[in-house]
């Protein structure tokens, strides 16, 4: 998942093919590996896993497949150790760019990044240096759609959110700290509440607007390279214009 532009990639995973499907399948294969070797199979004391079965389930992921997942995560012919890395870097023009993975070959991950940046003719960078630029909040996203406005502010703040943004024409964006995004997203669901994403996510602090098309066409892959690795979970960053670009 990429951007501060959550909106349009949600769209467009909605409707993704089945190897972008299969691909984010994979993704969340993993995250649920790790909720598991760390807390626990058992998603009633384990919050992390209760948040990425949720993730699951908000990207489509079939119940089926969950339990399958679950039950590779538990077992112990599952000898996979991933370890969460998180890298940062500069696109085009100086985008800053914030990417979260689970890797089992650390040498491997860190080359491939490298070679993404790169490619796009920006660069990695140092532990600390583009993260700065970004704050952790947790991102609750609502479909517009058939919801009283007034009533979901109201059942947000009370449930503990810190801020609710409108400006969307789709969507209701909910903020939350990084640490509440569960328990919100669980109180509003039981109140219900069509939940469409729900994540702890880096939200930039400034943006940087892109206006070469070439920058923008190399952004846009870097960012399709991303999403298309299986080490990468989600990619931050605070391209501006987004929306304007036209990948025909």
């Amino acid at each position: 998942m990429s951007g501060h532009n959550k909106w349009s990639t949600i769209k467009r995973k909605k409707g993704a093919n089945d190897a972008a499907r299969a691909k984010v399948f994979t993704k969340i294969g993993r995250e649920l590996a790790v909720a598991v070797k760390n807390g626990g199979p058992d998603p009633n004391n384990n919050a992390k896993l209760r948040d990425v079965i949720a993730k699951a389930k908000q990207n489509n992921v079939p119940n089926d497949n969950i339990d399958r997942m679950l039950k590779k995560a538990a077992g112990e012919s599952d000898s996979t150790n991933y370890e969460e890395i998180i890298y940062e870097g500069y696109g085009p023009s100086g985008v800053a760019v914030v990417v979260e993975a689970l890797t089992d070959n650390r040498n491997r991950t860190a080359g491939e990044v490298r070679h993404y940046f790169d490619k796009a003719g920006g660069n990695m960078g140092n532990p600390g240096s583009v993260t700065f630029m970004f704050e952790r909040q947790g991102v609750i996203v609502i479909e517009k759609e058939d919801v009283d406005e007034d009533q979901l502010m109201e059942d947000a703040l009370e449930a503990g959110a810190s801020d609710f943004l409108t400006d969307d024409e789709e969507i209701f964006e909910i903020r939350t700290e990084p640490n509440d995004v569960g328990a919100i997203r669980d109180e509003l669901a039981g109140k219900g509440y069509a939940v469409v994403s729900s994540e702890a996510a880096y939200i930039p602090s400034t943006y940087t607007r892109l206006d070469d098309p070439e920058d923008m066409k190399k952004m846009a892959r870097m960012i399709d390279m991303f999403d298309e690795n299986d080490d990468v979970q989600n990619i931050y960053h605070n391209w501006e214009n987004e929306d304007e670009y036209d990948e025909d």
